[in-house]
């Protein structure tokens, strides 16, 4: 069991040290306003997108044997969880939602666990690349219909297509022109800069710029995110009373099967591009643990991020190193650095959320 942890970092040459470092920062910075957007995504409070930040990767760094995959709070998984609050009747970031997502994520641990000792990797090859693009295509679109009323100066969307396009049009009738500016100004810068200057961290310099704006001029009528505490996430104490536990598992079933796919599809396809081999079998326990860290912390389950991979790809990250630098940068925000998050316009941050949904939608793979 020993030879299984931080594989990645043996052999470890002191001249990958600085770029790992360096693209570890990268990574938490940029993890920053994603995250938050994704746990708002899947009915929690923004700060627990940080918070799934944290112990979740390192869980999944120290049982991982891909040298440049990185895990957090992503897209589909956030996706489903929304989609199964709304079906429940479950307000975003009430009680009962802070009690049922953890819940999900947990179970989801466990279904990767079951997976592992099941040698369940195997099922993954028989997946066609275009089913799986498509069916994440699909989940990043629908985010990206439910995130639009945001910019406009609403709320998010909810339901299946009909509804989204009426609460867009709903929304559309009352627009907060400020927002639709900061929004939609930090779309375009985000969508010019991936295309002229891919190594550089954009979305960064934009939700600086969004916390300046707010405490310089007082951008007045924009929404803001909630304030957030300093500290560590605390631990929390599973509640299953009063969660229809058949619904909860068949959710959970289902993130984890998507879990499983779209993580060792993207881990395959970078090790190839990059010359290495990954153990397909570790990378599910390092899924089940790293979900089994989330669960524990509160958050949403969580995933392999395409789009911070490829970001650490441009940044020559070179080991799991990456992970446990991004880490612990994260803890270090939670510990001292969160005033800003009060500060940062929604309409920015959903531009931020948007632009990395547009990475994930494939539409070449029609």
């Amino acid at each position: 069991m020993k030879d299984l942890l931080f594989s990645t970092l043996k052999g470890y040459k002191k001249e990958y040290l600085p770029k790992d470092i360096f693209s570890g920062i990268i990574m938490a910075a940029v993890s920053i306003p994603i995250s938050m957007g994704y746990a708002q995504i899947a009915g929690l409070p923004a700060v627990y997108g940080l918070y799934g930040s944290v112990f979740p990767i390192l869980f999944f760094a120290l049982f991982s044997t891909s040298r440049q995959f990185i895990f957090g709070v992503d897209a589909a998984p956030a996706a489903i969880v929304g989609a199964a609050l709304v079906s429940l009747g479950i307000e975003n970031g009430s009680k009962e939602a802070i009690q049922y997502v953890p819940v999900i994520a947990l179970l989801t641990g466990i279904w990767l666990l079951l997976f592992y000792f099941l040698k369940a990797g195997r099922i993954v090859d028989f997946i066609s690349t275009p089913v799986m693009g498509g069916f994440i295509s699909g989940i990043a679109l629908t985010i990206i219909l439910m995130q639009i009323p945001k910019i406009l100066g609403g709320k998010a969307g909810s339901g299946e297509l009909p509804e989204l396009i009426r609460h867009i049009a709903q929304t559309g009738k009352e627009i907060n022109w400020l927002s639709v500016i900061l929004g939609a100004g930090a779309l375009i810068l985000l969508r010019v800069a991936g295309k002229m200057i891919p190594k550089f961290p954009m979305a960064i310099v934009i939700m600086a710029a969004g916390v300046a704006a707010t405490r310089i001029f007082h951008v007045d009528g924009v929404v803001l995110l909630d304030a957030v505490g300093k500290g560590l996430p605390k631990l929390v104490h599973f509640r299953f009373v009063g969660i229809d536990l058949r619904q909860a598992l068949g959710r959970s079933l289902m993130i984890a099967a998507v879990v499983m796919a779209e993580t060792l599809l993207s881990e395959n396809n970078f090790a190839m591009k990059n010359g290495y081999k990954i153990d397909e079998n570790q990378e599910i326990l390092a899924c089940a643990m790293g979900n089994i860290a989330a669960a524990c912390v509160g958050c949403c389950p969580v995933n392999g991020s395409i789009s911070r991979t490829s970001m650490n790809e441009q940044y020559e990250g070179k080991t799991q190193a990456v992970s446990v630098v991004a880490a612990i940068t994260m803890a270090l925000v939670l510990l001292g650095a969160t005033g800003f998050i009060g500060y940062l316009p929604v309409p920015v941050l959903t531009a931020i959320v948007i632009s990395a949904l547009m990475n994930v939608v494939e539409l070449h793979l029609a």
